[in-house]
């Protein structure tokens, strides 16, 4: 990434890092497909364009603060140049300890699988979150005395207002009441595809994995998304298609069979009617794009 300033903080033992913060000023993220192992906080300061996540996209503005859990699949397309800061850090960092304190944190921020996964910081809020970040790349650059615990405490104090923030803009990010047992289901669902996508492609499935029916989940899908079980689905395994075909030189019959197809033929026909191009006609595009 261009005009970037990057501070971490490595874990001594594993070699890893566990938290990390860059500010960057370039056309970054654009067009390439996101999985990090880490929480990821991007703070978009100036700059606007559209973030596919999971099965929805989302137009940003100046201001616009991201929040995404990890192995959480997201594509932004900057429409002009952004500017910002990432907070990413890793989960033995902040929610290793503490589990049930942090447990709003995940919950409101990073759990919501029918709420934008951003907000919208006004201008009340700006200069605070810019001490907070000035604060942390202070002291990632001169580490002192109990600097992780200073680091968590900063961070903390980051996501309770960010949290904070999005409960007034998205009140349903900690819904309760008699919606909560379907937004539980709609979390459930997104998780489910999430870590099943590969080997489980109809809805009978996930239905008899949540122990509910197929016509419960049809509905959930339908209201919150406007899409059909099925496209959902299938949309999650076009991602990973897209972005094995984009980031390696696997083989179509490869990409296929990982993603639970035995047949090549059918799962290229499977992409092609899910994109109106060939797994190796998308390749070749992408390929072209990037050079």
């Amino acid at each position: 990434m261009s005009n970037q300033t990057n501070f971490s903080m490595v874990n001594q033992i594993k070699g890893n890092p566990i938290l990390n913060l860059y500010k960057f000023e370039a056309n970054c993220f654009s067009g390439q497909i996101q999985r990090n192992n880490y929480f990821s906080l991007i703070w978009i300061k100036e700059g606007f364009g559209k973030v596919k996540t999971g099965f929805s996209e989302f137009h940003f503005k100046d201001n616009s603060l991201f929040a995404f859990a990890p192995l959480q699949p997201f594509v932004f397309t900057p429409e002009n140049t952004i500017k910002g800061v990432v907070i990413n850090f890793h989960p033995e960092f902040m929610f290793i300890h503490h589990q049930e304190k942090q447990k709003a944190f995940k919950e409101v921020l990073y759990n919501n699988a029918n709420q934008p996964p951003f907000i919208n910081i006004d201008t009340n809020s700006i200069a605070a979150f810019d001490m907070l970040c000035e604060k942390m790349e202070a002291e990632l650059q001169n580490p002192s005395l109990a600097q992780h615990d200073l680091l968590m405490a900063y961070l903390r104090i980051f996501l309770i207002n960010t949290s904070r923030l999005k409960m007034e803009q998205q009140p349903l990010a900690a819904v309760t009441g008699k919606d909560g047992k379907e937004h539980h289901i709609l979390q459930k669902l997104k998780d489910a595809i999430e870590e099943n996508f590969r080997a489980k492609h109809s809805p009978g499935q996930y239905a008899a994995m949540l122990y509910v029916t197929t016509k419960t989940l049809a509905k959930v899908s339908k209201v919150h998304y406007n899409k059909t079980l099925s496209n959902i689905i299938n949309e999650r395994i076009i991602i990973e298609a897209k972005r094995e075909l984009y980031l390696t030189n696997k083989a179509v019959k490869e990409i296929a069979y990982e993603l639970g197809y035995e047949d090549e033929y059918y799962f290229s026909r499977f992409f092609k009617v899910n994109t109106n191009v060939s797994p190796q006609k998308y390749r070749e595009a992408v390929t072209y794009a990037s050079t």
